[in-house]
């Protein structure tokens, strides 16, 4: 799935006290996170969002809209957002996918579930998918790992010829590929 566009949707969410539509059209020409996690109302997924929470303004001050998508409906997501200490903070747009459309394009779905996987994807302001993540039920994901992604993604995105070594932190070093590189790394 990296470097592909993402397939065309349209869903309804919940943002701010409002419910919203969503669709593919809303991430163009900014960079994104898809953000599937499997169920509202659990134990490992209000930590990861509300870790995300904790982290919108930094993702936001990069040009970075956050969504994140579970198979409950956009109803459900008010709900909890209502009821939750930790969701309630969220500002970004929680998307609903009950009929699966996000989860099967992305390829998360747990078809014998009714549930995504834990996944993120990074997407670039063209709709290109330039990361993706997905890891087992029980390990969280880490909102300044994904900032660390989007801050090498970005750099690389603007400076063509430039690569991102490993625990590349914003203002490192970067590396130019050439021939003369080979072996000396």
């Amino acid at each position: 799935m990296l470097n592909t566009a993402i397939k065309p949707f349209k869903a309804n969410a919940f943002k701010q006290g409002e419910f919203i539509e969503v669709s593919n059209e809303d991430l163009k020409g900014k960079w994104s996170v898809i953000f599937f996690y499997p169920a509202d109302f659990t134990f490992v997924c209000p930590t990861e969002l509300g870790d995300l929470a904790d982290h919108y303004e930094e993702f936001q001050k990069r040009g970075v809209e956050i969504y994140s998508v579970s198979c409950d409906t956009h109803f459900t997501h008010k709900a909890w957002h209502d009821s939750s200490d930790t969701i309630s903070k969220i500002q970004y747009t929680m998307v609903g996918d009950p009929t699966h459309l996000l989860a099967n394009n992305f390829g998360v779905l747990r078809e014998n579930e009714g549930v995504a996987d834990r996944a993120t994807f990074l997407i670039d302001p063209e709709g290109i998918i330039q990361a993706m993540e997905i890891t087992a039920e029980g390990i969280g994901r880490d909102a300044t790992d994904l900032l660390r992604k989007l801050k090498a993604a970005q750099y690389v995105a603007a400076h063509p010829g430039e690569v991102c070594p490993a625990k590349w932190e914003e203002g490192e070093k970067t590396l130019a590929p050439s021939l003369d590189l080979v072996g000396k790394i």
